[in-house]
């Protein structure tokens, strides 16, 4: 089935058509590892994770990469203040190679907690390719693209004519303040560091050697050098959060395409990301939230992932607690229910047209949770063929669904005692053999959002 994608770089919906016949080759903006990734920062890569397992779904090979910032990363994305991993271990007092280390555990651990499939991803560190990262600024230094600061070596946007070209950015606005000019060398606002200079009272941690002086890469330049060497000169899509559209990735196209004379990316995806209670997610205000945080309130983290699929991925979403306690009731009832379904069914193949048809309309992930609880509901189809078609389905949404099935027991359900009594008497009425004040029974507790599943150990209760 075809698929069709939303291309930051056109603002339309296009035909995907990868590069390589059969292979997908995608590149994710990953972490800066100074600070353990809130749930808003995870939201990245459960896309990129949607996006890898509906590809290998259609039968593709994947190639993905997902970058660690461990260095370059400013506390200004305007080339000014202080790299983030060399502050935050000044605070803390230790190495940043202590920092590094402990936070990206932080990260991979977070990442498995939500069920995402980093089998045959590369991650690569950004201090691990430093020698890439100058190649290209000498390749970029040759052909006129580059210019030398008090405090580091800049690349020239007006040598780019296109700047500013994904998401249309308006370069003049740029130009009137929307970016405050601190550095009084630079020729252009838009202007920014490859490679900055270490400054002897600043002690850093981490810098090297380089045909312009001792110091360290630029963020920016870290991404292009890191995908070129796993991805090539051009890679099918490049994904992002939002905020990444008018600074990094026009930087990254510039100073790449400039570089290479090729287009970096055929596909630009970016995602919005998430509020909580109204309010930009942040430390000073006191309201992220981790996935620990999710643990101590007893909610899976494969809730929270149920609970970012029930959204398009181009929305921006309000995170309460009451939200995502709602889906968690939701997934808990539907792992119930799959778990009371007997195994050995077939995938309905009318679903499943259906399920591939709403993914490949970019990644309609909403509309594929209802149609599987449209599939729950349809009478018309087998339990067991109910079964074997969502969890098809799941290889995409990437719930964990078999797994956690056969642990359903320990979900808790709390059945009040009115319940518990209509089940009991529903049972003396079938004991009895009067199916029709049983039935009745039956329809009085679905009403009240409960099922029973009849079996020779007895009725086994299920939320509705």
């Amino acid at each position: 089935m075809k698929t069709y994608l939303h291309n930051t770089l056109s603002g339309e919906i296009e035909l995907f058509e990868p590069i390589e016949k059969g292979v997908v080759s995608m590149y994710h903006c990953g972490p800066t590892v100074y600070s353990r990734a809130h749930i808003g920062n995870l939201r990245a890569y459960v896309f990129s994770d949607i996006l890898k397992r509906y590809f290998l779904y259609q039968g593709f090979k994947v190639n993905q990469v997902i970058n660690i910032t461990d260095v370059g990363h400013l506390t200004d994305d305007n080339d000014d203040g202080e790299d983030k991993i060399e502050m935050k271990a000044r605070e803390a007092k230790l190495s940043a190679q202590d920092i590094v280390e402990e936070v990206t555990k932080f990260f991979f651990n977070d990442l498995k907690s939500l069920n995402i499939n980093t089998e045959g991803t590369l991650f690569p560190k950004a201090s691990e390719h430093i020698p890439e990262q100058i190649q290209m600024i000498q390749v970029l230094e040759q052909k006129g693209h580059v210019y030398q600061t008090a405090d580091g070596i800049y690349f020239d946007t007006s040598t780019y004519p296109p700047y500013g070209k994904l998401g249309n950015i308006d370069i003049e606005n740029l130009k009137e303040g929307a970016r405050v000019e601190i550095n009084k060398e630079k020729r252009n606002p838009t202007d920014f560091a490859l490679w900055k200079f270490s400054k002897p009272e600043d002690k850093r941690q981490q810098e090297w050697q380089s045909p312009w002086g001792i110091g360290f890469p630029g963020w920016h330049i870290e991404c292009s050098a890191m995908s070129k060497k796993y991805l090539g000169e051009t890679f099918d899509i490049h994904t992002g959060g939002v905020d990444h559209i008018p600074v990094h990735h026009n930087n990254e196209i510039a100073q790449s395409e400039s570089a290479n004379g090729k287009e970096l990316a055929n596909f630009w995806l970016h995602f919005k990301h998430i509020l909580i209670n109204n309010e930009k997610i942040s430390k000073s205000l006191g309201n992220d939230v981790y996935i620990d945080d999710l643990l101590k309130k007893n909610i899976s983290p494969l809730a929270y992932r149920y609970w970012l699929l029930t959204a398009d991925y181009k929305t921006q979403i309000n995170f309460t607690w009451e939200a995502v306690t709602a889906s968690k009731t939701a997934f808990e009832k539907l792992v119930i229910q799959i778990s009371n379904f007997d195994k050995g069914g077939e995938i309905n193949s009318t679903y499943k047209e259906r399920f591939l048809k709403l993914l490949s309309d970019d990644l309609n992930t909403p509309q594929a949770i209802a149609l599987i609880w449209e599939l729950l509901k349809n009478s018309a189809v087998s339990e067991k063929d109910k079964r074997a078609t969502v969890l098809d389905f799941d290889k995409v949404l990437g719930l964990n669904l078999e797994s956690i099935a056969n642990l359903a027991s320990k979900i808790q359900i709390n059945v009040p005692d009115t319940i518990k009594n209509l089940i009991a008497e529903r049972e003396t009425a079938r004991k009895n053999g009067d199916f029709i004040k049983a039935d009745a029974l039956r329809e009085m507790i679905i009403d009240e959002g409960y099922d029973i599943k009849d079996t020779p150990e007895g009725p086994k209760i299920s939320l509705v």
